[in-house]
């Protein structure tokens, strides 16, 4: 079982790991044969490589980082090596230096398919080399120094190699396996809380059920993205994999999948107004438990398989229960019973798997005919982005490593290298918080120099057992990369800082090297924040403002294409998947850029309101996951009505009615929220509505007054008819006159998702009234001084 306890072994064997690869780094250039050592003269940079290889890494994350130090290489020496010919090492000069390492770091950066790591590593040679030529000059070789370079380099990369060999090889398959079987007995620990939670019988027990579900949610959370990370390590283990099909080679996909269920499970559970849940009896009672023992069994055999060898998870055997007994209470006129039906709606799901037991085969085709063209559409758009993205990357590397290496140089030409490696093993190629990372990599080398000095002081006379307090050193560094205070960038920062006085020899006094490489380090920072600034001026509150008006775009475009899905339009399934993960995409972008706001400082800007848009951002996921649930129900429906002989058109219109009412909603609430964030002045935008609300109502000839009112707060009894609607129907389809065996269990599933799409309609409008009364207290928070009333604008609007 996952428990709380297992992060710490994890951290305590990912420190004992890099302990023993920096053990390797120093005892060989410490201590090493004379041959060996003579070239190995930049053992700071073997530290550096071996960091950044083999922190929390698996055998084929290791493999993966010697390859990507043999890219470096390449694409660093042999370039190198015909400058430092060209010019002659004794022509270096810092101007020259600095114009060379901008140069060749922006070419190194612009391939968009070289590894962040190559480049990294690349970026730290490039540096080496061309400020060791200015520093060294008339003693540089045009072929020793680039080959020094590498050699330090590869001993840290053989160094990473050699620690996840012992005491046994570290391997990402079986971390990854086991990760995944946490996952799984993770879920099905979710599974039965929730049942539990249901089978209640008291709202204190139910509350208590649901409370320790939602921690079980975080912690597979948590599991999930570490299989993702170690994916990539399997694949370099077992190179075969990458030729078999995505589902063999992606366990974590399926995983999400059998999460889906499980997840609206949750969600029906936190919308039931008391327990135990009014329909429950004991024929009932005896279904639920009946089936949570079939699900149980079912996870087992999840948790029993082979993630990356089976394609499959394993079918089990033996006949599900009779559910009759809950489709029959799907027959409901109680408002309340919506939530309890969700929930038996996602039991089944669970059970039978997440397809419809009835395919449109028209559609299937129709979509796979259409697929290629809109593939070749897509992969046009992500290379004009990428390539505009890895421009702007490029230009960001060069600018920042070169005004590093010049000023670095001017300050201090013997220490010269610390402000352009510093910087140039920080790089990241999405957006961060600039200030937060430069402050926690500040304090982290100061930390690790001061206890280098501490050490150096304490052991003057024993030099040789200064290394051995590396050791206690690294351990707590790795627990200081985990912690939310410093980060990766402090963490790394902190033992590089202490490696480099207490794993050298021959840098001179401590306490000078010490302070000049803080000094050096500051420069480096203080070039790589001006650079930031001045390629991303705008502020991380601003671009989440932004945002969350794209965001709600894109919710708009998916209840239009819903509505286009509902009546059966062509194509409309694959625009609505394309809609859906664009949605996804947005909603991430939006809790990135929150992450970020978090961090950033103020300054004379207003706080930034993290809490209105952290709920902002829940009620948005929780609508992208009930419209998952609402697409494959009103997919189910359309099939089923027609085989049933059932008049889908009824339903069709309750379903398109509300989808158009939650359209005209997020559209007007995009609106507004571009209108506040362009228009600068109160007054200024009261003559811009005035204008457009007298066109409006020259052409039309109606009267403002007649403007339906979009508060969605005076719309509960609205999301009462909606429930009610969807009951009638149900009432509807079980008075369709008896047929065969799998007509009947067609119907009962049809009742049961007509219900369940009630739910989803119902909590779809109760979000849209959160997400309104969200922007409207950030609209008043984002402008104090404008009076504005979200309201009022929203009226007005929804006049021109």
């Amino acid at each position: 079982m996952y428990t709380s306890q297992a992060p710490w072994r994890l951290r305590l064997g990912s420190a004992f790991r890099t302990v023993l690869a920096c053990s390797i780094v120093g005892c060989t250039t410490l201590y090493g044969p004379e041959s060996v050592r003579v070239f190995l003269r930049f053992p700071a940079f073997s530290y550096v490589a071996t960091i950044l290889i083999v922190s929390d890494a698996t055998l084929g994350d290791a493999l993966r980082g010697c390859w990507h130090v043999l890219y470096a290489i390449i694409q660093v020496m042999l370039p190198s090596m015909l400058l430092l010919r060209l010019i002659g090492p004794f022509g270096f000069s810092r101007g020259l230096a600095a114009l060379v390492v901008a140069l060749s770091s922006f070419l190194i950066a612009l391939p968009g398919s070289t590894h962040l790591t190559a480049k990294r590593i690349a970026f730290g040679q490039i540096v080496i080399v061309y400020v060791g030529a200015v520093i060294q000059g008339t003693e540089t070789g045009v072929i020793i120094l680039p080959i020094h370079v590498a050699t330090s380099t590869a001993l840290g990369a053989l160094a990473s190699i050699l620690a996840m060999l012992f005491p046994y090889p570290h391997l990402a398959y079986r971390e990854a396996r086991k990760v995944c079987r946490f996952y799984a007995e993770n879920a099905s620990h979710r599974f039965n809380l929730l049942v539990e939670a249901f089978c209640a019988k008291d709202n204190m027990a139910a509350l208590n059920l649901i409370t320790d579900a939602r921690l079980f949610s975080k912690a597979g959370a948590k599991l999930l993205r570490s299989i993702k990370d170690k994916h990539e390590g399997v694949l370099w283990e077992k190179p075969w994999l990458r030729f078999l099909k995505p589902e063999r080679s992606e366990p974590g996909e399926k995983l999400k999948e059998m999460n889906m269920p499980i997840q609206g499970m949750e969600l029906a559970l936190t919308t039931c107004s008391s327990f135990p849940v009014k329909m429950m009896d004991e024929e009932l009672l005896g279904s639920v438990q009946t089936a949570k023992k079939q699900i149980a069994l079912k996870l087992e055999q999840v948790m029993l398989s082979m993630p990356f060898d089976a394609a499959t998870a394993p079918e089990t055997k033996g006949e599900y229960t009779n559910r009759s007994s809950w489709t029959r209470k799907a027959i409901s006129t109680n408002h309340e019973d919506l939530s309890p039906f969700f929930f038996l709606y996602c039991m089944e799901l669970h059970q039978d798997g997440p397809e419809s037991i009835v395919k449109d085969g028209e559609e299937a085709k129709a979509q796979e005919s259409n697929q290629s063209k809109k593939q070749g559409k897509s992969r046009m758009k992500q290379i004009l982005n990428f390539s505009c993205e890895n421009l702007l990357f490029a230009i960001k590397c060069s600018l920042t490593l070169g005004l590093a290496v010049l000023f670095g140089l001017i300050y201090n030409k013997d220490n010269g290298y610390w402000s352009g490696i510093t910087v140039a093993i920080s790089f990241v190629t999405e957006r961060q918080a600039t200030f937060t990372v430069a402050n926690a990599r500040a304090q982290g080398t100061a930390m690790g120099s001061v206890y280098g000095i501490l050490c150096c002081f304490m052991f003057k006379n024993h030099t040789d057992l200064r290394f051995l307090l590396l050791l206690p050193w690294i351990i707590f560094t790795t627990f200081l990369r985990h912690s939310r205070m410093y980060g990766e960038s402090g963490g790394i920062a902190a033992v590089i800082g202490a490696l480099l006085i207490l794993g050298r020899e021959d840098y001179g006094t401590p306490n000078e090297f010490a302070i000049a490489r803080i000094a050096e380090v500051s420069i480096g920072l203080i070039c790589f924040i001006a650079v930031e600034i001045l390629m991303h001026p705008a502020r991380s509150a601003t671009l989440a403002k932004t945002e969350l008006s794209r965001t709600l775009r894109a919710l708009h475009d998916c209840f239009q294409i819903i509505g286009l899905y509902t009546n059966r339009k062509e194509n409309s399934r694959e625009l609505l998947r394309g809609k859906q993960k664009n949605l996804k995409y947005h909603a991430r972008e939006l809790q990135n850029f929150i992450a970020e706001a978090e961090l950033e400082p103020d300054f004379w800007f207003l706080p930034f309101h993290r809490g209105c848009y952290n709920k902002l951002v829940g009620s948005i996921y929780k609508v992208a996951d009930l419209l998952h649930f609402s697409i494959h129900q009103i997919g189910f429906l359309s099939q089923a009505s027609q085989i049933l002989g059932i008049t889908w058109e009824e339903i069709q219109q309750h379903i398109s009615n509300e989808l158009e009412h939650l359209t005209h909603k997020t559209g007007s609430l995009s609106k507004c929220l571009d209108m506040v964030l362009l228009v600068k002045s109160t007054a200024e935008m009261e003559k811009q509505l005035q204008t457009e609300h007298v066109s409006h109502d020259l052409e039309s000839g109606k009267s403002p007054n007649g403007a339906l009112s979009t508060r969605l707060g005076s719309e509960e009894n609205s999301i009462l008819e909606i429930g009610n609607s969807f009951l009638q129907q149900t009432i509807g389809v079980s008075d369709k006159t008896e047929g065969n065996e799998v007509e009947e269990m067609l119907k009962s599933r049809m009742v049961l998702c007509l219900t369940g799409l009630g739910f989803c309609l119902n909590n779809l409008k109760r979000e849209a009234m959160e997400i309104e009364k969200e922007i409207a207290e950030l609209l008043k928070w984002e402008n104090p001084t404008r009076h504005l009333n979200l309201h009022e604008l929203l009226s007005k609007l929804n006049t021109t």
